[in-house]
């Protein structure tokens, strides 16, 4: 069928807007269907609601970024940021440009801010972890580079897209589809009654207490003007209860394996020193894979790995009820005696 596939293109604007206008060209001329600032050049909370719906509609996240960081919202990261953010929670590819010769952006266009300059930075960094990005130093760059990387990426991780609706399967097809969907969702539901009564009973016999202690080893980066990036180390040691009541409350919304690691580094980074600052902060894989397996032994969690909306696939962290059980009775407030 002739698919056409939606792109949301995520840059700051104001200096940048060269740079979309060739990106939202070479995507038309693909056949895409771009989708971005445009829509809502002065962002602010109330249209994030809007913001979300359009990348949930999207097949594929294309990020842009320059010389600046871009207006911060209300919990202090930067729309695009949050737009990034969103997207990888989503399950969605990330196709991402970078400029490759930032110290050559002209004044104007950079960050003068030292502290959205050191944000810009650790979000530089976020987006350059586990994944293939491609860098640019002129607005010429960027058709092609969208063209290379947004067809390979498509290739390699074909989305839903978009057909007209006179090429849509027939009526027999979506009727067959729907009794699958039903039997789909009938198996599910045994599935959930098997995992209730599994989440009553011990998982493993003699595994460590709860209340027991786990060192999870990290580090961090300080990046500062006329010197390399000086990297630093922590060990944090936590019992396994506090380390789940630290990342519970952001399991809910089922993020990505990456996304946990990231929000724990940070958490016990922060829990360790005193401070979430610095970037590329990071903590050891296999101990992560340790306490991935650990909270799932105990009952807490659970990841599956499957089909997004979109029609990738990823990895997703979810609480089971004893879980959610737990998370609550750790971080509710209660009153005085």
């Amino acid at each position: 069928m002739d698919k056409r596939y939606q792109v949301f293109v995520s840059s700051t604007y104001a200096d940048l807007k060269e740079e979309r206008q060739h990106v939202l060209q070479a995507l038309m001329e693909m056949d895409c269907i771009p989708a971005g600032m445009e829509l809502f050049p002065a962002a602010d909370e109330e249209q994030w609601e809007f913001i979300k719906k359009v990348i949930d509609d999207c097949d594929y996240y294309l990020l842009i970024i320059g010389g600046r960081y871009g207006s911060t919202t209300s919990d202090g990261i930067s729309y695009t940021e949050k737009e990034f953010d969103y997207a990888v929670d989503k399950g969605l590819k990330v196709v991402a440009l970078l400029h490759g010769a930032p110290d050559n952006i002209p004044f104007g266009k950079s960050e003068q801010d030292p502290v959205l300059r050191e944000k810009l930075l650790e979000f530089k960094d976020k987006v350059m972890n586990g994944r293939l990005v491609k860098f640019w130093k002129s607005a010429k760059e960027l058709p092609g580079l969208v063209a290379l990387s947004l067809t390979k990426t498509i290739k390699t991780y074909p989305a839903v897209g978009w057909v007209r609706a006179s090429n849509v399967a027939s009526e027999n097809i979506l009727s067959e589809i729907n009794e699958l969907r039903k039997l789909n969702s009938q198996q599910q539901e045994k599935i959930l009654e098997l995992e209730k009564k599994a989440n009553n009973q011990p998982l493993i016999d003699g595994i460590a207490d709860i209340d027991s202690n786990f060192t999870v080893h990290g580090g961090w980066e300080v990046h500062g003007s006329g010197y390399s990036p000086r990297e630093y180390d922590f060990a944090c040691t936590i019992s396994w209860r506090e380390m789940f009541a630290l990342i519970a409350p952001y399991l809910i919304e089922h993020p990505s394996d990456t996304a946990v690691k990231l929000r724990l580094a940070r958490l016990l980074k922060e829990r360790e020193t005193g401070s979430d600052s610095g970037s590329s902060i990071s903590i050891n894989d296999q101990e992560f894979k340790t306490i991935t397996i650990q909270f799932k032994a105990y009952g807490l969690v659970k990841t599956v790995y499957t089909q997004t909306t979109k029609g990738g696939m990823a990895l997703f962290w979810s609480l089971t009820p004893k879980g959610e059980q737990l998370m609550t009775e750790s971080r509710v407030i209660r009153g005085g005696a």
